[in-house]
C-alpha cells in the first residue's frame, strides 16, 4: 500500500475510510508511520500507517 499518511502533518484534518461515525479528526503527530489522530467522537486514537490510510479532509 502507498502511504499516503506520509503527508499528513499536525493541525491537518482526516476522516477515516471504514468509521464515519467517528466523525473528522484532527492530527496530533505522525512519527514513524504511526499517526495520532483526536477524532470528534471518538477521541484520541493511533492509526498504524501501514494498515489505513486516512482520507485528508480539506473543506469542512
Amino acid at each position: 500500500m502507498d502511504d499516503m499518511n506520509a503527508i499528513l502533518e499536525p493541525g491537518m484534518l482526516v476522516r477515516h475510510p471504514t468509521e464515519e461515525a467517528w466523525g473528522i479528526g484532527q492530527v496530533q503527530s505522525n512519527i514513524g508511520g504511526r499517526v495520532t489522530v483526536n477524532f470528534r467522537e471518538e477521541g484520541k486514537v493511533v492509526i498504524d500507517s501501514q494498515r489505513v490510510a486516512l482520507i485528508p479532509v480539506f473543506d469542512s
